[in-house]
C-alpha cells in the first residue's frame, strides 16, 4: 500500500518546462519602459499555480511596490497576447484569463524568491535567480 501511495505522489509531482537560462530569455517582455516577465511565467518556473504566487505577494503587498509588481491594463494584454502569439482559443477554449496578469520587475522577481514557500529548489538553490536577474539586465 506504501508503494502504491507513493507512486501516485512521484505521477503527480510537477516537472520544471524551462530550466535553462537561454529559454528564460524569450520569457521576458518590455512594458512600460521595464523588464518583466509575467506572473504566469514566474509561476511556471516556480512551480506553484499562479494564483498562489500573486497570493503571495498580496499577502507580503509592503514588499512590492508599483515598481516591483503591477497589473497589465487591458491594451497591454492585447499587446503581449499579439506578441506572444496567443489568442483566446489557446486557452482551454474558456476565453483566456478571467483577471489581467501582473508583471513583476526584477526586483519584484528577486522578491518574489523570498516570500514563495515553493519546494523548488531547482530555481532558487541552483542560482537561476541570479542568472534570471542577470538576464534581464542584459536583455
Amino acid at each position: 500500500m506504501a508503494n502504491a501511495k507513493q507512486e501516485q505522489m512521484n505521477r503527480q509531482e510537477i516537472v520544471p518546462v524551462v530550466t535553462e537560462i537561454k529559454d528564460i530569455g524569450s520569457l521576458v517582455y518590455v512594458i512600460r519602459g521595464k523588464q518583466v516577465m509575467i506572473d504566469s511565467d514566474l509561476a511556471m518556473l516556480y512551480q506553484v499555480e499562479t494564483k498562489n504566487l500573486n497570493k503571495a505577494a498580496t499577502r507580503n503587498a509592503d514588499r512590492f511596490p508599483e515598481d516591483f509588481r503591477f497589473k497589465l491594463t487591458k491594451e497591454e494584454f492585447d499587446g503581449l497576447r499579439f506578441q506572444s502569439g496567443t489568442s483566446n482559443e489557446d486557452q482551454g477554449g474558456r476565453g483566456g484569463r478571467r483577471y489581467y496578469p501582473y508583471a513583476y520587475t526584477e526586483q519584484g522577481i528577486s522578491m518574489l524568491a523570498s516570500v514563495l514557500h515553493s519546494k523548488v529548489s531547482l530555481f532558487e538553490d541552483s542560482g537561476m535567480v541570479t542568472d534570471l536577474l542577470n538576464r534581464l539586465q542584459t536583455v
